[in-house]
């Protein structure tokens, strides 16, 4: 790996930034909650009014601050725009590089339990030189200017990686977008890829020219996953077609922004469908709330836009992901199983886990399983 300490820093939000955001919390407005279950139309208020009362009163940002201090961040310059991520060096014998990108309304703190048990494994075997991403506008990474889709922000990781970091090979891990960002650069760049490991099959075939023609499994599948919405799928719409209105409200309130991120780690874990609160520390959910807000909301949700037009996740009929594909399912996450015959049409899938437990953020509630997995994945395609 090059030299890029230079290009190291430490977290220090501005102390003026947190003061401004303890008021607005002490002023929310708070809205009138129809009649019905406490999620049924959104967030819970009185989930909610517990949150906000411990982020004025309990939350402490700096003891947070300190603790993500402990690693090692890097803001690293492509055309201008800074990319952040952690590097945690790997102490075994020519650790693998692993790749780790989360997705929304997630960010790159999830992963830090991950690649910590990771980069320690050497003793039990080979390791791993983890290298934990944000992607655009999220964490302390830089918007990209403009929406971007998940394939061209795997090209700006290639980059980084081979140019500046001097890795030529490298192996990709992902949930959510970082599922499309891994997916994609196995497709464009499979000479660099050693393989990736997803916690879904997010790329799609194009439905307009399958072959063989979809089976019944198939066809179930897809009228399962069509019948979510638009209960499930409100939040794409918005924030793929005007993105920048939500972000008015999102950029001046952290209660909305709360609000808007919560009810996705209330859905996306085994709190769906339930009168509970999500099963997440609530200092883990408040970093990353803490971290939407200093960022400033509206850059990490632009990919969306990539749904809408319908280059993000859909790939052309003679697209596949050729290198070796591992897939993890966690029991509590949103998406239904899809078929084997549905993943194969644009992966080469060789491994697949299934997990009892944990949500659409295993890097929180499923973190020993994940790293099992992902030591299995090191050491399969090292």
């Amino acid at each position: 790996m090059n030299d890029i300490e230079q290009l190291r820093f430490r977290i220090a939000v501005d102390d003026g930034l947190i003061e401004d955001l303890d008021g607005r919390l002490r002023k929310a407005r708070w809205p009138e909650v129809p009649e019905g279950s406490p999620w049924e139309f959104g967030t819970s208020q009185p989930y909610l009014r517990g949150v906000i009362d411990y982020w004025i009163h309990d939350f402490d940002w700096k003891k947070m601050e300190d603790g993500l201090n402990a690693f090692s961040h890097y803001r690293i310059p492509v055309d201008g725009r800074n990319h952040h991520c952690v590097v945690e060096r790997g102490t075994g014998d020519n650790p693998v590089p692993l790749i780790l990108f989360h997705g929304w309304p997630g960010c790159f703190t999830e992963y830090l339990p991950v690649a910590q048990r990771l980069t320690r494994a050497a003793s039990i075997g080979k390791g791993a030189t983890v290298i934990v991403v944000s992607l655009p506008g999220a964490g302390f990474s830089e918007s990209s200017g403009r929406p971007i889709g998940p394939r061209d922000v795997g090209g700006i990781w290639h980059r980084i990686l081979t140019e500046q970091l001097g890795i030529s090979r490298y192996a990709l891990h992902g949930g959510d977008w970082g599922a499309a960002v891994s997916s994609w650069m196995a497709v464009d760049f499979p000479a660099s890829v050693l393989g990736i490991h997803l916690t879904s099959p997010i790329l799609q075939p194009d439905a307009a020219a399958l072959d063989p023609p979809l089976s019944e499994d198939e066809a179930a599948f897809l009228a399962a996953r069509n019948a979510r919405g638009p209960w499930e799928f409100g939040y794409q719409v918005v924030q793929g077609t005007k993105p920048l209105t939500l972000s008015y409200g999102l950029t001046d309130s952290p209660l909305g922004l709360a609000a808007w991120l919560l009810e996705k780690f209330h859905g996306w874990s085994a709190s769906k469908g339930k009168d509970e609160y999500p099963p997440f520390d609530l200092n883990d959910l408040l970093t990353i709330v803490t971290l939407h807000w200093v960022a400033g909301p509206g850059p990490a949700m632009w990919m969306y836009r990539s749904i809408i037009d319908g280059t993000g996740l859909r790939v052309p009929a003679d697209t596949r992901v050729s290198v070796p594909t591992w897939l993890c399912r966690f029991g509590d996450d949103i998406s239904p199983q899809s078929p084997e015959s549905w993943q194969e049409r644009v992966y080469d899938v060789v491994h697949r886990t299934e997990v009892a437990y944990g949500s659409h953020f295993p890097g929180l509630d499923a973190t020993e399983p994940l790293v099992e997995d992902l030591l299995k994945f090191v050491r399969s395609v090292s």
